[in-house]
């Protein structure tokens, strides 16, 4: 198992660790539901270093990545990241990422964890443009200030105006005396702030930095079972539960990131899935009685019979309610639609309802 340059820290802060990814991840401190509320009423600090880390530069740098996602590459300029997802050669999703535009020929590319060998292969293959691409996984450390406190503790770290970076953009600055980190305003969890990107020896040092800075706003840290909760209650999509190989963005509610005005890998499938629609679609759903969806369990209709699986599910935080989403089968994944959610053999009355959550 691998594990992140603040793996000692999580420790010493009685961290609950487990595998996740290859990794050994603190999945939480002080509790889940203490860790959620910090993030939606104050601040969290996350550890995501786990997750990969791409350059890809050089002349044909922009014509790679172009035909290797579904989002449009050229609508980038310096310092604007983009959301997107690698499609593979049958219509499946190869990963989910952010893409960030460092200059003309400089693109830094974010993925999976549990995906970074086989994105870099997937992204290798095609590689016929002379793009220059390099891993710099290993080498790099990925923190995420995330809560409405969030922008407030992090400036009193930096010089720079954390308030000129809109969402989804980024810069390069000076954080804690760390140089040349990356200040991205994006995140995972619906409650605004900030991810950095640094190297690893920096990491200790800004983990600490930023819980000293944030401790008079109640910043606190927080581990991968409150990200989870925090990213379901506002319909973010998790790689391996909601999208995957099989699935296709335009089934997965990804068409806004699918742009048909460039040539990318399995673009004609998926454009004839949009023209003549879909049989089965990602869904949020509540229930209406007491009960906790899981992933896997499946979606039924009122005679029982299986119309879709639920792909992430959990007993909302905010909402005090059991929610998840869900593949469900035409034409029960219109909005309003009644369906069952079978928990242990029975059959929990539920409603399709649109995203986010809260």
């Amino acid at each position: 198992m691998k594990k992140t340059a603040l793996y000692d820290k999580h420790v010493s802060l009685g961290a609950k660790i487990v595998p996740f990814a290859g990794f050994e991840m603190p999945v939480q401190y002080s509790g889940v539901t203490e860790e959620h509320f910090a993030v939606r009423e104050k601040a969290g600090l996350f550890d995501v270093s786990h997750m990969g880390q791409f350059f890809i530069e050089g002349a044909g740098a922009k014509d790679l990545l172009q035909y290797v996602t579904t989002n449009n590459v050229d609508v980038l300029e310096n310092g604007k990241a983009q959301y997107s997802c690698l499609p593979n050669e049958n219509g499946g999703i190869v990963d989910d990422l952010i893409v960030y535009k460092m200059d003309d020929e400089k693109y830094f590319v974010v993925v999976n964890a549990s995906n970074i060998d086989k994105d870099w292969d997937h992204i290798s293959k095609y590689n016929t443009f002379d793009a220059v691409m390099t891993n710099a996984s290993d080498d790099m450390s990925l923190l995420a200030v995330q809560g409405p406190k969030a922008t407030e503790i992090l400036q009193k770290l930096t010089k720079t105006n954390l308030s000129e970076i809109p969402y989804y953009n980024f810069t390069v600055g000076s954080v804690a005396g760390v140089s040349d980190v990356i200040i991205s305003n994006t995140g995972y969890t619906g409650s605004g702030g900030f991810e950095i990107y640094f190297k690893n020896e920096s990491a200790e040092k800004l983990w600490d930095a930023i819980l000293e800075a944030g401790s008079e706003e109640g910043i606190i840290p927080c581990g991968l079972a409150a990200r989870d909760t925090l990213r379901l209650e506002k319909g973010f999509c998790l790689y391996g539960n909601d999208i995957d190989d099989t699935t296709s963005p335009i089934e997965a509610g990804l068409g806004w990131i699918t742009k048909f005005d460039k040539d990318f890998i399995s673009k004609e499938t998926f454009a004839k899935q949009k023209e003549e629609g879909i049989n089965r679609k990602l869904v949020g759903f509540e229930l209406t009685e007491k009960g906790v969806p899981r992933h896997d369990y499946p979606v039924v209709d009122a005679e029982g019979n299986i119309i879709g699986k639920v792909t992430s599910g959990t007993q909302s935080p905010m909402k005090k309610v059991g929610l998840g989403i869900a593949y469900v089968d035409k034409p029960y994944f219109k909005i309003g639609s009644e369906i069952f959610i079978q928990v242990r053999n029975k059959n929990i009355p539920a409603k399709v309802v649109k995203m986010p959550f809260v």
